[in-house]
């Protein structure tokens, strides 16, 4: 129980840190990466890279994950909702550019990070770069 409600301070002071440090400046997306979410990306690789990056995350706090079948629906919906409001960001279930970098940043290094598989398909801001902190709460 320690353990989940620490990985959850280390989540939340370390998103405080990155509003602090300023994630403002333009938004440029990856090249190539599109929005996810109703009304844009809907099904594919990118979903899949959201609905892993966001299970990641989730595991850390003891959250329930959902499928990842690359397929956009009603739970993956939530999820990023819950992951959006859980770090400060307007919770409108669309991935862009500040939520992707938050998936990106916080999210398994492995698929996200600088140079991972996930990085050309979730939309980030040109700021990752200096944003990327690692938070390998296991």
């Amino acid at each position: 129980m320690l353990k989940k409600y620490a990985a959850k301070a280390g989540l939340v002071v370390g998103a405080a840190a990155l509003v602090a440090g300023g994630l403002g400046g333009t938004a440029n997306a990856a090249e190539g990466a599109g929005y996810v979410g109703y009304g844009y990306t809907t099904s594919g690789s990118a979903v899949w890279c959201v609905q892993h990056q966001v299970n990641s995350i989730a595991a850390k706090v003891g959250r329930a994950q959902v499928s990842e079948d690359g397929k956009w629906g009603p739970r993956t919906d939530a999820q990023v909702r819950w992951y959006q409001s859980f770090v400060g960001l307007d919770s409108d279930g669309v991935v862009g550019p500040r939520t992707g970098d938050y998936l990106l940043a916080y999210g398994d290094q492995y698929y996200g990070g600088l140079n991972g598989y996930c990085t050309s398909l979730i939309p980030s801001d040109s700021g990752l770069g200096g944003m990327y902190v690692h938070t390998r709460l296991d």
